[in-house]
């Protein structure tokens, strides 16, 4: 039997069974609804970013990296894409000048603001198949196996 190029396959039912696939598969669906209802060039990871910051100015990139669950390095090509845009200021600190200290820009108050209040509203539609002691219970679970994945990562 030939299939046409184009033509959808069924998803494999054992990948069902396997919680990295489903774990990719809700980010890559969170990652389009993002890009079409909160904003299409700022992503998640530089919105939680720009959220720690907002909460702990003046911290070094590694404390922050590990505030958001990022690896260092993502954190300062993160960083230095934000600074690009003016959204963030990456001061040297004056006892040592490789660490970099955070700070939001005013036009990153801006854009934080605005965008904190479309990614409040994502939870209403993401999570409308459930009841709201279901969400509550869904939330807590992921934090659960996010910081066992993490353990287990050796994070």
């Amino acid at each position: 039997m030939t299939r046409e190029f184009d033509e959808a396959l069924p998803t494999p039912p054992d990948l069902f069974g396997m919680p990295g696939y489903l774990a990719r598969r809700l980010y890559q669906a969170y990652t389009a609804y993002w890009g079409k209802h909160v904003d299409p060039v700022l992503t998640g990871p530089q919105f939680s970013v720009m959220t720690a910051v907002r909460m702990f100015p003046g911290s070094d990139q590694g404390s922050m990296a590990g505030a958001v669950a990022l690896d260092n390095s993502t954190m300062a090509d993160l960083a230095r894409r934000l600074e690009l845009r003016g959204l963030l200021a990456r001061i040297p600190d004056t006892s040592d000048g490789r660490r970099k200290l955070l700070y939001l820009s005013p036009e990153g108050e801006t854009v934080l603001d605005k965008v904190t209040a479309r990614v409040t509203a994502l939870k209403g539609p993401l999570l409308s198949p459930l009841s709201e002691d279901e969400q509550v219970e869904f939330i807590g679970t992921l934090q659960r196996v996010a910081e066992h994945w993490e353990r287990l990562a050796g994070n």
